[in-house]
């Protein structure tokens, strides 16, 4: 049947290739609007056909080979200049367009492709979504959610050491935020709390964070938010580019090496990148955390088709990830002196293949986007050389969306979708039970856009089947296995309106939901690396979210920025905890008896809200001051108490210089403070309050010209004060670590500066 569906696809692939339409074309000229003089350098993308160009010296830019009808935003960016976004409508065969960019401080209303199912600009949308472009992501991160963390208001992580973070958007994480991925949801072990992203960091040219309930454009598991990971768009025909980015932190060793190349001859477009992380164990004030280093390697490509009838292409990717724990108790040693890049016992050793076949095709008067997915999750963690726990996921993925065009404002989307899951134990010791799940969707989506003013609506119907597999050791029943099956209709309303060009308000409401997943229904073990024995619920219920939020939107010359609130009641939050005294005692393959905190899983109805914004002050127009601030409260309603693992208050400011330098080029420094307020709202049956903190960071970097070609530099400190602290969210905190001693636990990374460059390459 799989192979059926792929064949239907490279069939329609071919009947377009064989019978195209006229291919329409767009060029242009890029100018400043003030003196006319034509502007070297500017990025024009077509987001919706995954294509981008540069206008050249003077000031010219094209684009071959489009499709012959439809809609599309046009945006076109420069630093310095206030970005431009305009609709185009592809009936013409030969279409001139130019644009005149306004000098500007800020940068806003850029086109977004997350939030809704139409690709839109930002101030149309009627969901928050920040976007993290490249060079923002680059600094002294050690993964791509601990970048991300430090850069969007209301998203965190929960911590597991230095090499995992798993990504927390107001308040909700593991399975309630999908990650998107190469057009494909993200399929690895997201239940389990050491268990990161299989993502390249170096990846990404931007990425988009959706907060907020999305069920309607993701289905189950997106009750939290989305972060979608976009690849560079292909080069117009003709070109070929690239770019080398390579770092080197002083904490913890990291070196970060990525090379990416990426071409366009005459609509056969390719792209192929090769990256590889390395790091020792990290350094705390107190000392260096023992086994706690990581190396990642990841290779990736595609190969596809950019023509009038649109785009095809076939992504491909391969990431391997090592990663270092130390298995400790109370009283055991924590800190070490060795800087030795070999990992011991134990330790993860992660692999995530994925095929995914992204296509977008003009049919009739509007346009078909299918993505297929095929992934491959194996995770072994392993205790000696034998896996003691080895999952073995994989995922096959189907996304059908058809848009019609847009008539009288009014543009329609449908769409299905489809996933199948299958997962082996093949390892020595069993947590999970080996299992199938089944997802389909199916969705309506409207939007209307009047004035100043947009409406979206929405309905979308899940339905999740799950099996678990009995499973029997030694005569003793291990796993009892289970069946189920979960249904939901899910609904949606947003709306927005401008103002001004200075201000505008977005809201949102609507239902979302998530079924329990397969560790929650079926786990019977221990948990390798979590150092606790998890038990499942098989009668456990769907969440079910019902969930609002507004945000108010302003920039100005001078003052930027937003406010948002929020409120998500989730009936039957799922769960995971422990009581002081219950443990049980495991026998190991060492012979020796273990004992662990028995962690089980339950239901109760929970209610988050909260506030997040920024405030940005640009005093002059090489002086800007920066603050960003989130803060979620999270109720247990049905025991009265707040809910565990709630990140803290923070308030970021950071102040920022850019002087014009002779000979330099984007030349900034700049410092900041990371204030974290003490988080005392904890579940007390099993963690601890932490403290308030403020953190020092800083930053430099420029862009040099070497002739024609372009080097950028950077160097970013962070914690220069080298701070004792506790992060709210590291599972290595007191409290986390251990129940029998609340003070045992091991401290966040001390001082790290990372010394940087990006070498973009334009090699045809």
């Amino acid at each position: 049947m799989k192979l059926k569906i792929i064949g239907c696809i490279f069939m329609l692939v071919s009947y377009f290739s064989i019978f195209p339409a006229l291919a329409a074309t767009i060029s242009g000229k890029v100018t400043d609007a003030k003196t006319n003089l034509p502007i070297a350098g500017a990025t024009i993308s077509l987001q919706q056909l995954r294509s981008s160009t540069a206008s050249d010296q003077q000031g010219q830019y094209s684009f071959k080979s489009l499709p012959s009808s439809g809609r599309y935003l046009v945006e076109v960016r420069f630093l310095g200049y206030q970005s431009v976004v305009k609709t185009v409508d592809l009936t013409s065969e030969n279409l001139s367009l130019d644009f005149a960019l306004t000098e500007s401080i800020i940068e806003t209303n850029e086109v977004v492709v997350t939030g809704t199912l139409v690709t839109s600009q930002s101030r149309r949308n009627s969901t928050s979504v920040a976007v993290i472009s490249k060079d923002e992501l680059q600094g002294n991160a050690t993964n791509l959610i601990d970048a991300l963390a430090r850069q969007v208001p209301g998203l965190s992580q929960i911590t597991t050491g230095q090499g995992i973070s798993k990504p927390v958007i107001r308040g909700l994480g593991y399975n309630r935020v999908v990650t998107v991925s190469d057009g494909v949801k993200q399929m690895g072990q997201q239940w389990g709390d050491e268990h990161g992203i299989e993502i390249d960091q170096n990846q990404p040219d931007r990425v988009e964070v959706l907060r907020g309930a999305a069920s309607l454009m993701y289905g189950s598991d997106a009750i939290g938010g989305v972060i979608n990971v976009l690849e560079p768009n292909v080069p117009t025909a003709g070109q070929i580019k690239g770019e080398v980015l390579s770092s080197y932190s002083t904490n913890n060793g990291l070196t970060n090496s990525s090379v990416m190349l990426t071409g366009n001859e005459n609509g056969f477009v390719w792209r192929g990148r090769g990256s590889y992380q390395n790091a020792y164990s990290y350094n705390t004030p107190a000392g260096r955390y023992g086994n706690s280093g990581f190396n990642t390697s990841n290779f990736s490509g595609m190969l596809g088709l950019n023509k009038q009838w649109g785009y095809s292409h076939l992504n491909f990717s391969y990431l391997k990830n090592n990663i270092g724990f130390y298995d400790a108790e109370p009283g055991d040693p924590l800190y070490i002196n060795s800087k030795s890049r070999t990992l011991d016992f134990p330790k993860q050793d992660i692999r995530h293949y994925k095929l995914a076949l992204n296509n977008n095709f003009v049919i009739g008067s509007g346009t078909l986007k299918l993505d297929l997915g095929y992934q491959k999750n194996q995770r072994r963690e392993l205790e000696e050389a034998t896996p003691s726990l080895f999952f073995d996921l994989n995922t096959y993925s189907l996304d059908a969306k058809y848009s019609l065009s847009e008539k009288n404002g009014w543009q329609h989307v449908f769409g299905i979708s489809a996933s199948q899951e299958h997962s082996l134990n093949k390892g020595v010791e069993f947590l999970i039970p080996a299992y199938d799940q089944l997802e389909l969707g199916a969705f309506g989506y409207a939007k209307k856009t009047w004035g100043e003013n947009t409406f979206n609506v929405g309905l979308r119907y899940d339905y999740v089947n799950n099996k678990g597999k009995q499973l029997f050791i030694e005569d003793e029943e291990q796993f009892a296995g289970f069946k189920n099956s979960f249904s939901n209709v899910s609904g949606a309303l947003g709306y927005t309106h401008i103002f001004s060009e200075d201000l505008n308000f977005k809201a949102n409401a609507g239902s979302a939901f998530r079924a329990p997943n397969p560790a929650e229904l079926g786990s019977n073990g221990v948990h390798e690396g979590t150092y606790r024995y998890e038990v499942g619920n098989e009668n456990l219920k769907p969440e079910r979210s019902y969930q609002a939020d507004a945000t108010l939107e302003f920039g100005h010359s001078i003052v930027t920025g937003s406010i948002g609130i929020y409120e998500n009641y989730i009936h039957n939050f799922i769960y995971a905890s422990t009581t002081k005294g219950d443990t049980k005692t495991v026998v190991g393959e060492d012979g020796d008896s273990h004992t662990y905190d028995v962690y089980r899983y339950g239901q109760v109805n929970a209610n988050l809200y909260g506030v997040e914004g920024s405030l940005n002050f640009h005093l002059l127009n090489w002086i800007h001051l920066d603050n960003t601030f989130s803060y979620t409260h999270a109720q247990n309603n049905t025991f009265n108490r707040p809910l565990a693992l709630i990140p803290a208050g923070v308030v970021h400011n950071t102040l920022r210089l850019e002087p014009k330098i002779s000979g330099l080029n984007a030349f900034y420094v700049s410092v900041g403070l990371d204030n974290y307020f003490k988080q005392n709202r904890i579940d007390e049956t099993f963690e601890t309050p932490a403290n308030s903190y403020t953190l020092l960071n800083a930053g430099i970097g420029t862009t040099l010209h070497l002739g024609s070609q372009q080097l950028k530099v950077f160097a970013a400190a962070s914690n220069l004060t080298n701070k004792r602290y506790y992060d709210a969210l590291s599972r290595l905190r007191p409290g986390r670590l251990s129940q029998e001693d609340t003070s045992f636990g091991v401290y966040n990374m001390g001082r790290n500066i990372t010394f940087g460059v990006y070498l973009p390459l334009s090699i045809k």
